[in-house]
């Protein structure tokens, strides 16, 4: 995995056990971020206005739909912050200080409303129909979830509490110093990895591109490798380093991933799901960190991740169905949208954002 880009991609949002569970409002959130919440029905351009602009602008970060990897839920520029998000369903997103950090750009002009209302019994049952897929991928994912937490259940007793916090503190010293920055951290949350109508996807090649350093755990379950980047988290932010987490989105309570880009390291837990490989990485291997051998359990955890990997499969059926759908329904906003309308809308905000970059430089 030599790869290496200039941009990174994440995901800001994806469907748990939960239904979706999207960071939209923590990107928001972060300081003197300028947001521009796209607001319009599906098929109408958001997509592809993010990537003419992230284009023209050169954005550092592509935030993907998990709903359809090909198509953009936003755009972020780190020189001065701002940011450009689908602000729709299911990331709906509404502005707390309007127009002074926040603007809505809204494309619901740009539609033919007569034409949609000639459609509206057609437009409707899509609707009803993307949303009982979407909802019948939630219930697999659900299931997955709870055969993983009971691997991870099996593990947690068996870890050696002692020498994992002996490990965490040499761990800490040598990665993070003890030192203070004297900075105000910052966390930004982004997902590396999601289910998707492509199945299982991760962005691999995310990782070089913010990390000249890799320090990977390898734990099938999860249990031991949470333990350790919550608690480097925790020391990281302390010590006022700012941090990229990356949440599992099949456990969004549980990091999988840790980035601190100022010091180009990145903490990545490896298993089946999304094994990695980078040349010099160094290896940690969490059977060191537990009382009994796991493979006490091998049979059962062997059994819970076939189990899982098949409601995954199952799951990302569902998105499939559900973006053909979708794709249904694109059909009929494309044709009632005036594109002429949004390629102007996206000249203007070209130049606002151009001056915005300037004044605030």
């Amino acid at each position: 995995m030599k790869r290496k880009q200039t941009t990174v991609d994440f995901f800001l949002g994806a469907s748990g056990p939960n239904g979706f569970q999207g960071y939209f409002a923590q990107l928001a959130q972060q300081p003197s971020m300028r947001m521009y919440l796209i607001k319009a029905g599906p098929g109408c351009g958001k997509s592809s206005l993010m990537k003419r602009i992230g284009q023209t602008m050169q954005a550092q970060e592509y935030l993907h739909c998990s709903s359809d990897p090909d198509s953009l839920d936003g755009i972020v520029f780190h020189h001065p912050p701002m940011a450009m998000v689908d602000a729709t369903a299911p990331h709906t997103l509404e502005p707390d200080y309007p127009g002074s950090s926040q603007q809505v750009v809204d494309l619901h002009h740009t539609l033919d409303n007569e034409y949609l209302s000639q459609h509206r019994p057609q437009v409707e049952a899509l609707f009803a129909q993307n949303q009982l897929e979407q909802k019948q991928a939630t219930e697999y994912l659900s299931c997955a979830c709870k055969l993983l937490a009971a691997s991870r259940k099996l593990i947690l007793p068996l870890i050696d509490q002692s020498k994992l916090y002996t490990y965490l503190r040499r761990l800490a010293f040598h990665t993070l110093g003890r030192t203070s920055t004297g900075k105000e951290p910052v966390e930004q949350i982004r997902l590396l990895s999601a289910v998707t109508p492509k199945g299982h996807l991760c962005y691999y090649h995310t990782i070089p591109a913010l990390s000249q350093r890799q320090i990977v755990f390898h734990d099938e379950t999860g249990a031991v490798a949470g333990c350790i980047l919550a608690q480097l988290r925790k020391a990281a932010l302390e010590l006022g380093y700012s941090i990229i987490s990356c949440p599992c989105p099949l456990d969004p309570e549980r990091l999988e991933h840790l980035f601190i880009p100022q010091l180009g390291l990145a903490f990545l837990t490896s298993n089946s799901w999304h094994p990695m490989h980078f040349d010099g990485q160094k290896n940690i291997h969490c059977q060191r960190f537990l009382t009994q051998p796991a493979t006490l359990y091998k049979k059962k955890i062997r059994l819970h991740r076939k189990l899982s990997l098949q409601l995954v499969e199952q799951a990302s059926m569902a998105q499939r169905k559900a973006k053909q759908t979708h794709d249904l329904l694109e059909e009929f906003y494309r044709t009632a949208a005036d594109f002429k309308q949004v390629d102007d809308l996206g000249d203007a905000l070209i130049d606002t954002m151009k001056a915005y970059a300037k004044q605030h430089k």
